[in-house]
């Protein structure tokens, strides 16, 4: 995306930068005009960009783009691995001790509150333990492990997200303790937002989905049916990384189950969906984040 420069101008090049914004809403390219323009790296906080085995279909940056400037933890986690919020954590405080100005770039809220207000340290869940909830979520969906969460930890998660309802109910069984009482012992921020240029992209609905749908059609000219295709042998539908938006309905067109006009089609409501969720995440979790509308950029001081 081009005119980002008044943006960039009132930055301060030794100050760290978080970029929060949905789905297609020029988010990476600010990041990466940032970098260019004032040096530093880019680090990922999107939870589905850190999986190898999806490059079209996340929009991750690509080879040329990764050569070009610095990029971090972009790609380099396993399809079947286990990877939460704070694997991300972890890595991201080795990359701030390489010493490079970070520009945070991602859509996953999740990530963006950790690093900025810290995070609970939540015991691993034991197998057992998720393989129950696995078996629910696969007979009854979400719903049944919802009505078993406390009220407290009901009232602060996403309940229409049936990973986060299941990731609740898995600490509620593990440790006896709701996620929100694990939460409200947080350890200190990694970076505080008083010490970094927080700005989360607030775009108009009607152009965000304009450019979801336009994205997604650029996304099978280059290739992600043929990506989906190359996971067909791999794919186990409960792991995180089969969350990739798009990568279900496709799964099922390779499958004999949708012709790929519905796929896509559906991939398309699937990622309006995701990111009116994520819109809804930012409006309640980033008030004090400084709004951009990436339609109409206006300068960022701090």
């Amino acid at each position: 995306m081009q005119g980002w420069d008044q943006v960039i101008e009132t930055l301060s090049a030794e100050r760290a930068v978080l970029i929060a914004g949905p789905t297609a809403s020029g988010k990476s390219a600010l990041a990466a005009q940032i970098v260019a323009r004032q040096g530093g790296v880019v680090v990922n906080a999107d939870a589905l960009q850190v999986y190898g085995c999806w490059q079209v279909l996340t929009a991750r940056p690509t080879a040329h783009e990764t050569a070009s400037l610095p990029h971090r933890l972009y790609g380099h986690v396993a399809r079947d691995a286990e990877y939460s919020v704070g694997h991300w954590l972890r890595e991201v405080r080795a990359v701030l001790a390489e010493g490079l100005r970070p520009v945070i770039v991602g859509g996953t809220g999740l990530y963006f509150s950790a690093l900025t207000e810290g995070l609970a340290e939540i015991p691993a869940t034991p197998a057992p333990v998720r393989a129950l909830a696995d078996a629910r979520m696969a007979q009854d969906g979400s719903s049944g492990l919802l009505a078993e969460l406390d009220a407290r930890t009901k009232a602060r998660i996403d309940v229409l997200n049936p990973a986060r309802v299941q990731r609740a109910w898995e600490v509620l069984h593990a440790t006896g303790r709701g996620l929100a009482a694990w939460q409200d012992d947080t350890g200190p921020a990694i970076m505080p937002l008083a010490q970094v240029v927080p700005i989360v992209l607030r775009p108009d609905v009607g152009w965000l989905n304009a450019r979801i749908d336009q994205r997604f059609d650029q996304m099978i000219d280059q290739g992600a049916l043929e990506e989906v295709r190359a996971e067909l042998p791999h794919w186990g539908p409960r792991r995180a990384s089969a969350r990739a938006i798009g990568a279900p309905e496709l799964m099922a067109h390779l499958r004999g189950e949708l012709t790929l006009e519905t796929a896509i089609e559906q991939a398309k409501i699937a990622s309006r969906q995701y990111a009116k969720r994520q819109r809804t995440w930012f409006r309640n979790r980033m008030k004090a984040w400084k709004p951009l509308d990436p339609a109409q950029e206006q300068g960022i001081a701090g």
